[in-house]
């Protein structure tokens, strides 16, 4: 009754509780402390309406026993168990894989040799987490798709819904999975050790079963008694290995319209006397670069039956008679090798001493192959009028042309460097009278251009004439051509352009100032000529100068 209400008189509901304004400290009391390390109850002194904290009351010679006795935690002894730690199946098994030795039949339908084929294979168990595969040992040359047969899964056990445990195997079982029926014969030591430990008794090996039509196809060894070979094949292959006889030869091919030949080399390996042939490529020979022309190998000399099918591409050592060996090639003669021809000419230095030891009768000297030059001269065919010389030239030289090469010292030297020539057109027609050109020689590249005043009421229309070009002196070949240089042009001289022939008038003071810088080039005619026609002009235009001299000397 006392606790439901307060110390006013006051029920506890909700606004009939006041806050004590004297109450200064808010903390909970404590009601444990600590005695000898050891947390035991506080009996604190009990006010009104507190209850004191009921416990249980401890002697002080319970609590001597408890201060005098040492904890097991920190001190083990030997009477408790030890526990070992905590280890997971996927780290206690990781690695760890059950082998079994299986086959199973594979049915062969239409064929009268074998009606059944035993396949082996090897099923892994993976004690990690319970997953098999079955893998079928790769066979050569079998001809039948092998390696993984089933990949790494659960391998369903019935229609439940249950899978294959480790349990489920056996020796001498059969291992059904998705409808092929595996029969386990054998399986490895780990295997075997681990089934045991686990109590599983483990059934005797059985063998492997041989296909029907490989015991029928298996060879018979039977005992023969046959003399031993006096040849030793160890000791060739030990004394013999990496010695190489080489053969420099010219393979030869002929037929009824033409005959080639191409250098090849031909190398003899004495540790199984096999050959071998490589092609010696030459630069721009025209053929493409198959160094190898003939693989390694033996080849027959003679064969037993001499009436041989062509079909056959291998030929066996039952149809052989005889191999080629080292005294079958001798130096200036023709080798026939599988149906083609080798003219040997020449070989290196150890074969030669290899032949002087063991065949000392055989003369190893080497023959000199005349060279034969089938070098056709290049002709240039004649020249169309298309373009310039130089670039119509370049079609003939290569099948991509490239421009013609410049002196570009000489062009640089003489960029913007013309010399002008005033002309007339001389033409029997009446017509072309009174027509002026100016003729432009471009010292930068030897072109000559031509450019027509124009003249009022002429009806000839002015302006180009010719573009900038070389023109060959008349009489001058294809072959060799002759250009107009700037030594031919004199005043009067005619100058024959393309079936047009211009006479030279004039020229302005450039052109005899430059011919002068190189007199020893220009012909002494052509300076006098332009001094005689410059220097009378020069008169003219300078009258009172040359009157003025002469009136100061006379006085």
């Amino acid at each position: 009754m006392s606790s439901q209400w307060n110390n006013h008189g006051f029920p506890f509901l909700p606004g009939y509780t006041f806050r004590d304004i004297t109450q200064s400290a808010f903390h909970r009391s404590q009601t444990l402390s600590y005695k000898n390390g050891y947390a035991l109850p506080l009996r604190p002194s009990v006010g009104i309406g507190q209850e004191p904290l009921l416990s249980e009351q401890l002697t002080q010679q319970h609590i001597n026993e408890l201060s005098f006795e040492r904890p097991d935690i920190a001190y083990a002894t030997n009477d408790q168990p030890q526990y070992e730690d905590f280890i997971p199946a996927h780290v206690a098994l990781d690695k760890k894989i059950l082998r079994f030795h299986a086959y199973f039949l594979e049915e062969i339908l239409y064929s009268p040799e074998e009606e059944y084929r035993v396949r082996p294979v090897m099923i892994y168990y993976y004690l990690e987490d319970d997953t098999m595969c079955i893998i079928e040992p790769t066979v050569e040359n079998s001809g039948i798709p092998q390696g993984k047969r089933l990949k790494r899964q659960r391998f369903p056990n019935n229609e439940r819904g249950e899978h294959y445990q480790w349990k489920d195997l056996n020796l001498g079982m059969d291992l059904e999975v998705y409808g092929v029926k595996y029969h386990i014969t054998q399986c490895d030591p780990f295997t075997k050790e681990f089934m045991e430990s686990e109590g599983i008794v483990l059934n005797e090996p059985e063998p492997m079963p041989e296909a029907p039509y490989s015991r029928r196809n298996k060879p018979n060894l039977e005992l023969s008694h046959t003399t031993s070979s006096t040849f030793d094949k160890l000791y060739q292959f030990l004394h013999m290995d990496r010695k190489v006889l080489r053969f420099y030869a010219s393979w030869v091919k002929f037929d009824a319209v033409y005959r080639d030949t191409w250098p090849v080399v031909i190398y003899y390996y004495l540790v199984d006397d096999t050959v071998e042939i490589r092609e010696v490529h030459e630069r721009n020979s025209g053929r493409d670069p198959f160094p190898l022309v003939m693989r390694r190998q033996r080849i027959p000399k003679k064969l037993k039956s001499e009436i041989f099918p062509s079909c056959v591409m291998e030929v066996s050592k039952e149809h052989v008679d005889e191999y080629y060996s080292p005294k079958d090639l001798q130096l200036g003669q023709t080798v026939r090798l599988l149906s083609h021809h080798f003219f040997l000419h020449n070989c290196d230095g150890f074969t030669k001493d290899y032949y002087k030891k063991n065949y000392p009768d055989m003369d190893m000297k080497a023959v000199e192959i005349p060279k034969t030059e089938d070098k056709k001269k290049k002709e240039i065919p004649p020249y169309n009028g298309f373009g310039s010389l130089e670039d119509s030239l370049q079609n003939c030289l290569s099948l991509i042309p490239e421009p013609p090469k410049v002196n570009v010292v000489k062009r640089i030297e003489n960029d913007h460097k013309v010399l002008r020539y005033t002309a007339q057109l001389d033409s029997p027609y009446s017509k072309d009278e009174g027509r002026r050109f100016i003729l432009s020689y471009h010292l930068s590249n030897d072109m000559i251009s031509i450019f027509e005043k124009p003249m009022r009421n002429s009806g000839i229309i002015g302006g180009k004439f010719l573009e900038k070009t070389r023109i060959p002196k008349p009489g001058s070949s294809v072959d060799n051509p002759e250009f107009y240089s700037p030594a031919d042009f004199a005043i009067g001289a005619t100058v024959d352009v393309f079936s047009h022939r211009f006479v030279l008038t004039n020229a302005d003071h450039y052109v005899l100032k430059y011919l002068e810088s190189i007199s020893s080039q220009i012909p002494s005619h052509t300076l006098d000529s332009l001094r005689q026609k410059l220097g009378v002009e020069m008169a003219r235009n300078n009258p009172v100068e040359e009157n003025g001299e002469e009136m100061g000397s006379a006085s």
